[in-house]
Parts: structure tokens; sequence; C-alpha cells
């Protein structure tokens, strides 16, 4: 079967790389539901991921945002990551057409193995911005946080208007980028190919963009250890790791 996916994969002249959560988990990057751990085991993910609970308590917030950024900036791409970035740059050297990384992952490993533009669905841990004109925000760089740390960290302010800076992540309640989802609607929307990794295919409206790629005619070739959604729309299942599949199926 890997044989056949490479194959496809080889023929496609637009392919979109769709990845989720466990893409990361493999670089030792919590899930979010995983990534309550030491002092902030004593709280719901769910309860702190929430514009509400930013105006109730700032600190608690970002310093638990903070917290999973340096358990980011700790991780490395793995070989999965670094497969995609190497199979992007080939094709676009070759002109063997256009790979377009479209991510729900929130940290930068996409970016530091290689992909220079991956869009994020989710938002980026990395992109802050201010809570009251959308301006960027930049961080108030510290020590970096010890990884079981729970501190109240205060968040910087705006540049331009004096506003608390946020996280730059997609909370519940709130509609995902504009120009992000635009990007992925885009290219899931006209691709040959998309080839779906660690992802659980559960989480909407972000599911939604290669259930549409697929009626539209696209093939679909899913890579994860387990059973998930798109199960039964993949041409091609692919168990396995991120890290153990992509380099054999992309830079075999």
């Amino acid at each position: 079967m890997l044989h056949e996916a490479r194959k496809a994969l080889m023929q496609a002249r637009r392919i979109v790389v769709f990845t989720g959560a466990g893409m990361s988990a493999e670089s030792g990057v919590p899930t979010f539901r995983d990534a309550l751990t030491g002092l902030w085991a004593r709280f719901s993910a769910e309860a702190l991921a929430t514009p509400e609970a930013f105006a109730r308590d700032p600190a608690l917030v970002w310093g638990w945002y903070e917290w999973r950024r340096a358990r980011v900036r700790a991780a490395q791409p793995n070989a999965g990551h670094r497969a995609i970035a190497a199979f992007a740059a080939h094709r676009a050297a070759d002109d063997g057409g256009c790979v377009t990384v479209v991510t729900q992952n929130v940290d930068d490993l996409h970016e530091r193995a290689g992909t220079p533009a991956a869009v994020h669905l989710h938002g980026s841990l990395f992109a802050p911005r201010c809570s009251a004109c959308a301006a960027p925000g930049a961080f108030a760089e510290a020590d970096p946080l010890e990884p079981e740390d729970g501190r109240h960290l205060e968040p910087p302010h705006c540049a331009h208007c004096g506003g608390t800076i946020r996280p730059g992540v997609v909370w519940f309640g709130e509609g995902l980028p504009e120009a992000a989802w635009a990007a992925a609607s885009a290219a899931l929307g006209d691709c040959d190919l998309v080839l779906c990794v660690g992802t659980s295919a559960l989480v909407y409206p972000a599911a939604a963009l290669p259930e549409r790629a697929v009626r539209a005619g696209a093939l679909l070739v899913q890579v994860n250890p387990g059973r998930t959604a798109f199960d039964a729309l993949a041409r091609f299942n692919l168990r396995g790791s991120a890290a153990t599949v992509l380099p054999a199926l992309l830079c075999g």
C-alpha cells in the first residue's frame, strides 16, 4: 500500500498536507488536553482556553500559555516534519507542483523543519496580538519557564494602544482566523490529493476541509496509528507514526 500511495503522490500536482496534534506529539509536545500536568493539573484546559477566562484572570491564562510555549521551544521537529519540508522543497525545485501545509497545531515545528509558510487554522503560540486593537504583539521575554511551573504571569501591553496582549490562538467560542481559513479553503478546494497526518478528524470546522476536498474529487491519503473518522474517505490508510511513515512515503 505504501508504494501505491507514493505513486499517487508523485502523480498529483496540487497537494495539501493537513496535520493535527499527533504530528507534534511525536516531538514531545503534549496534545491540548494532555498539557495540564504538575501545578497546572488542577485546572481544566477547556476552562482556561476562553475569552472569558482571559478577561477574568489574564495573568493565569497568559502564564499557562507561556508554559506551553516554553515546552514547544524545548521540542524539536521530528522526522515527519522534516520529510514534509523536504518533499515540498523538492517538488517546488523540480516544478513538480504545489505543496501546501495546513495545520491545526499552534506550535512552530513545521516552520523550524523548513516549511516556510504553513497555514495555521487554530493560530499560533508564537503570534500574540492585542486583545483590544488586534495589532501584532511582542513577548516580554524572561527566563524560560520550568516545565512544571504554575506561575501567574502578567501579559505585556500593546505598543500601539496600550491594550493587553493575548495569546494568538483560537479559543473556545471564537471563529477561525479569516485569512488562514480562506487560504486553507482555497488550497483544499483546488487540490488533487490531501495527505492527512496525525489528526483525529473530529475537530470542526477544520475537519470539514478534507471532506470537501474528497467530495470535489481529491484523493485522500491518511497517516495515523489508529482509526479515525477519515478512514472511510481515504484511498490509502497508512497505519503508523508520522515520524516513521512520512520519511518512507515522501522521501523513500
